[in-house]
């Protein structure tokens, strides 16, 4: 593929591999019921690492990293507003509409924001600095352990925590959000961006070798590393509310057809 004047791929390219391999893998999850493939879940292994990827591009290039969060903030607040009224009209089994890829984005990049606040108090001693970097980087975390507080206590409220406040524990990927940080880290050399996607996939596949084409598919991460070498740097074509659009409307439409199905 050659687009700019070239050859490789752009970040539009990389997004739009994201969700095709994304939606082929949420077909599998909200299918299973009705016997869809397990195979299906293996195209979605390697989607999270590679929207982890373009966030570092993203926040990287941006040039208000305070809009950028609050994008995704959004995203994760209408997210979860939009799936508590779905599953009000609409149910699948016990399935639990818990999808919010905006959670994992919105902590690992208010990491990166947390590390440029740090950078900028090593570079200039104001303590605002300081306390901005260690604020970013755990407030995810104590944001974390208040839900799970509430969830051995029986308090709703406590536990209702996780739906105002991004939280890491509470995220798609858990701690595996902060491959993000450690990215930006690395952002100035591809390849060892990809050693250490290689490295935490090597980890899942480790935890449960034999398993590892049926319920420990996690480490098929590691092909995300093959767009992200084809990635030229370019950023292409646009289309940037679309991609914030179509994650929660194409999750509510399949959660709603699967649940017309299955419960007819």
């Amino acid at each position: 593929m050659e687009l700019s004047g070239k050859k490789g791929l752009t970040t539009f390219d990389l997004k739009i591999l994201g969700i095709v391999f994304m939606f082929i893998d949420h077909i599998h999850q909200m299918f299973s019921l009705m016997g869809a493939p397990g195979w299906l879940d293996w195209f979605g292994r390697p989607v999270a690492t590679l929207f982890f990827f373009i966030s570092v591009e993203g926040f990287s290039h941006t040039r208000n990293k305070e809009k950028y969060l609050f994008r995704l903030l959004m995203g994760f607040w209408l997210m979860n507003i939009g799936s508590s009224l779905v599953q009000k009209v609409f149910t699948l089994g016990n399935m639990a509409l818990a999808n919010n890829i905006f959670t994992d984005l919105f902590v690992g990049v208010l990491a990166m924001y947390g590390i440029d606040s740090l950078v900028r108090f090593k570079e200039t001693k104001q303590g605002k600095s300081l306390l901005i970097g260690l604020a970013c980087l755990l407030c995810p975390i104590i944001f974390s352990v208040i839900p799970l507080v509430g969830m051995t206590s029986g308090n709703m409220f406590l536990l209702s925590i996780a739906r105002v406040f991004p939280a890491t524990l509470f995220a798609e990927n858990s701690v595996m959000v902060y491959l993000i940080p450690v990215m930006y880290l690395l952002r100035k050399n591809k390849k060892w961006q990809c050693l250490a996607i290689g490295v935490v996939a090597l980890i899942f596949l480790l935890g449960n070798p034999s398993a590892a084409f049926t319920s420990n598919t996690q480490w098929m991460m590691v092909f995300s590393v093959i767009p992200i070498l084809l990635y030229n740097g370019e950023k292409g074509r646009g289309m940037r509310s679309f991609f914030y659009i179509f994650y929660p409307a194409h999750i509510w439409l399949l959660y709603i057809i699967a649940s017309i199905i299955y419960n007819h």
